[in-house]
């Protein structure tokens, strides 16, 4: 999978390089230099082609929206995946927190509903064995 990166990395190196030796001569293009400005909108041409050949070799790699918008802020895009990360920890520990705090009033729940209801216990816990603690 790297080198299809590398291989991309590559063409569009090249692609970049040739746009901006096109830049110089256009903006200082005389006559004589037509042969060489014809000779670098064919070599984009044929840039860009080997560009799309690379994009049909990663199709199935999507990139999430948020990370262009981390570029186009001039923001590092593997923030992002930090930041992600941080999210889902947080979320995590909110979840775990929630599933603890269910946990315990479940048990003080069964056990208030046992001094109470002391035979229908009984029979949820013959029912429903470990899930029904003491």
């Amino acid at each position: 999978m790297a080198e299809k990166f590398d291989n991309l990395e590559e063409h569009l190196e090249k692609f970049i390089e040739n746009i901006r030796q096109l830049g110089i001569i256009v903006s200082d293009f005389q006559p004589s230099s037509q042969a060489v400005l014809n000779q670098k909108l064919n070599f984009m041409i044929s840039g860009l082609q080997d560009i799309e050949k690379c994009r049909q070799q990663l199709h199935e790699i999507n990139v999430p929206l948020e990370v262009f918008e981390y570029i186009d802020q001039g923001r590092n895009p593997q923030l992002y995946t930090k930041e992600c990360l941080e999210r889902a920890l947080a979320r995590n520990e909110q979840v775990k927190g929630k599933i603890d705090t269910m946990t315990k009033f479940k048990s003080l729940l069964i056990s208030e509903l046992s001094k109470v209801f002391p035979e229908e216990m009984s029979k949820y816990k013959a029912i429903h064995g470990e899930d029904a603690p003491s």
